[in-house]
C-alpha cells in the first residue's frame, strides 16, 4: 500500500524516495538527498492531503529523512571483448625493416591469442 501511495506523489517528489515504512502511526520516508528533504517541507500539505484520501491503516501523520548510509555499487561483471576477432593471425610477413618485421609478429602473436 505503501508503494501505490508513493507512485500517487508528483514526480519531483517520487523520484527522492528510496522507501517508506509506517511506524507508531506516522509514514516515515528514506530520502535520497537533502534537496528532496525541502521539496518535502515544501509540498508537506499536499502530501498530507494525499495521505488522507489513500487512508493508509494507522496513519495520521508524515515524516521524512535523508539516510546517511552510502549505497553499494553493483560489482562489475567480467568485461566481454568488443569484437570478436575474425583473423586467424595467417598473413606473411614481408616487412624488411627489423622493427617492423618484428611489430607485426607481435601483432600476429595478439590475433592468435585472442
Amino acid at each position: 500500500m505503501i508503494i501505490k501511495f508513493i507512485d500517487a506523489l508528483p514526480l519531483k517528489l517520487k523520484k527522492g524516495v528510496k522507501f517508506g515504512y509506517v511506524k507508531n502511526q506516522t509514514l516515515y520516508f528514506v530520502l535520497t538527498h537533502p534537496v528532496y528533504k525541502m521539496e518535502f517541507e515544501y509540498n508537506k500539505a499536499d502530501i498530507k492531503s494525499l495521505l488522507k484520501n489513500f487512508k493508509i491503516a494507522n496513519v495520521e501523520d508524515i515524516a521524512f529523512f535523508v539516510t546517511n548510509v552510502i549505497e553499494k555499487k553493483e560489482e562489475k561483471k567480467e568485461e566481454k571483448p568488443l569484437y570478436i576477432e575474425r583473423s586467424y593471425g595467417i598473413f606473411e610477413n614481408k616487412a624488411k625493416d627489423e622493427k617492423i618485421f618484428k611489430k607485426f609478429e607481435k601483432i600476429r602473436e595478439i590475433i592468435k591469442n585472442s
